[in-house]
């Protein structure tokens, strides 16, 4: 199973934003993790359509728009229409998830559902059949930097088990506290592909960081 390795400029340094997009995507980066807060869902405001629809047209990297907003529904469809190429949803902050996951997928994107910490996985019980990917969140959303809570890993493996024993193609995204000393469990335990902000942006070469989490990773078949 190929695992893929997305950098979350939520840690880049956004006054050379474009040129740390460059670094990742030559260092073989294969997808960009967009952060989008509200200040509502989440404690936090980052970043709009605005510069999603920039970066689609400064990077060859697919761009993953993680919406941490409330009535996600309202916005996904335009998030796809920026130049989004993934956009997940919180099963928290959507009761008519089919609905927009519907909408996201009619418009050209996959479509993920995200999920917090201490949300457990029978909330996806319904969901996960319509989703195309699932981002486990392993910290609490709305700030870069946190550390990797440990119980992640196993709730990583009951819903790598969830998926496959019913058969689904859906994929999981994992955000939150990985670096290069605690990938290869998470990759292991069924995560493909691994959201990382700091331990790339945060590193003094984040070329090298990138290729170092590559590295670090282990295939689980």
């Amino acid at each position: 199973m190929m695992i893929e390795i997305a950098p979350s400029i939520l840690s880049a340094d956004f006054s050379c934003l474009g040129e740390q997009i460059k670094i990742v995507e030559r260092a073989g980066a294969s997808l960009l993790h967009v952060d989008v807060m509200d200040g509502r869902f989440v404690p936090n405001i980052t970043i709009g359509l605005p510069v999603v629809k920039a970066l689609s047209r400064a990077t060859r990297l697919p761009i993953d728009a993680h919406l941490m907003i409330v009535e996600p529904g309202r916005y996904a469809e335009q998030f796809v229409e920026a130049g989004a190429r993934m956009v997940s949803i919180h099963i928290e902050a959507d009761p008519h998830a089919h609905r927009t996951l519907s909408a996201i997928r009619s418009a050209g994107a996959l479509a993920g559902i995200a999920i917090n910490p201490a949300t457990p996985l029978s909330a996806l019980d319904e969901a996960v059949k319509f989703a195309d990917y699932v981002l486990l969140m392993s910290v609490n959303p709305g700030f870069g930097g946190q550390e990797f809570i440990p119980s992640s890993l196993d709730k990583v493996r009951r819903l790598r088990k969830m998926i496959d024993e019913r058969g689904l193609k859906t994929r999981i995204e994992i955000d939150g506290g990985i670096d290069s000393d605690n990938i290869a469990e998470v990759t292991s335990a069924g995560a493909e592909i691994i959201v990382s902000g700091s331990a790339i942006f945060g590193a003094a070469d984040p070329a090298t960081a990138v290729r170092e989490l590559r590295e670090a990773t282990v295939l689980w078949v």
